[in-house]
């Protein structure tokens, strides 16, 4: 697969979760669009990795570890989305005027 293609797919996927981050009210949905971002971002990190060192799989290392973290902060963002509700039924955006109650 060429680098272009890569790149490509990883625009599309930016473009997808940044569409999704910002026209949704559901916190789940905006979660799911920042996790399609951070997606794209590692496709392309890992595909000019890729490019540029010749095919060497020294890079998959990073992308494990970057994939680790993207699934640990999603794990904690979904915590505090069901930690929100439970307090106050509320699972879309606008339903939050203050984090203070």
């Amino acid at each position: 697969m060429s680098l272009q293609a890569i790149l490509l797919v990883a625009a599309a996927l930016i473009g997808l979760g940044l569409y999704g981050a910002l026209s949704q009210k559901s916190f789940v949905m905006l979660l799911m669009g920042l996790e399609l971002m951070l997606n794209g971002v590692l496709l392309i990190v890992v595909g000019c990795w890729s490019d540029s060192a010749g095919g060497d799989p020294k890079g998959q290392l990073l992308a494990i570890i970057v994939m680790a973290v993207m699934a640990v902060d999603m794990a904690i963002g979904f915590a505090l989305v069901t930690a929100v509700y439970r307090k106050r039924q509320v699972d879309v955006i606008e339903g939050l005027t203050t984090m203070k109650h």
